[in-house]
């Protein structure tokens, strides 16, 4: 419309999301994030927006790519050397001997333990189903 700014064409080019322009951000003070006051950078109004300040910066460790645009390809590789580990000296030690197990011992406490496991079953039966008689006589009667 005739008397209105167009986008982007200058630091305060259009309200902060929230309605107003906030303190300190790049609407209101012209800078860009890392830069100098007063950089010629057009301004968006998403924070997520790519910059569109310049060319993109190549990054270091990747191929360049053809001038069609497409992915030239991974670098080339050439294979180790043959034998290129070193050669190892050590042994390991042999395993040591495990303590000797008293098997019957071992089967008696198993035993005492199961009968320990199904006394306290039992008495937990016991107490739930006096629990339940009470409740259902008292729902009888």
């Amino acid at each position: 419309m005739v008397g209105e700014p167009a986008p982007g064409a200058g630091p305060a080019a259009g309200p902060h999301p929230g309605g107003q322009a906030a303190a300190g951000t790049t609407a209101t003070t012209g800078m860009v994030p890392g830069g100098v006051a007063g950089a010629a950078a057009p301004i968006s109004l998403s924070p997520w927006a790519a910059p569109t300040d310049g060319p993109a910066a190549p990054v270091p460790g990747q191929a360049a790519t053809r001038p069609g645009g497409g992915y030239a390809g991974p670098p080339p590789t050439t294979p180790p050397p043959p034998g290129w580990r070193p050669p190892a000296h050590l042994q390991a030690t042999p395993p040591r001997a495990l303590p000797p197990q008293d098997m019957e011992a071992i089967d008696a406490a198993e035993q005492r333990a199961q009968r320990v496991t199904y006394a306290v079953g039992a008495v937990a039966g016991a107490v739930l189903l006096i629990l339940l008689c009470l409740l259902c006589s008292r729902a009888i009667f």
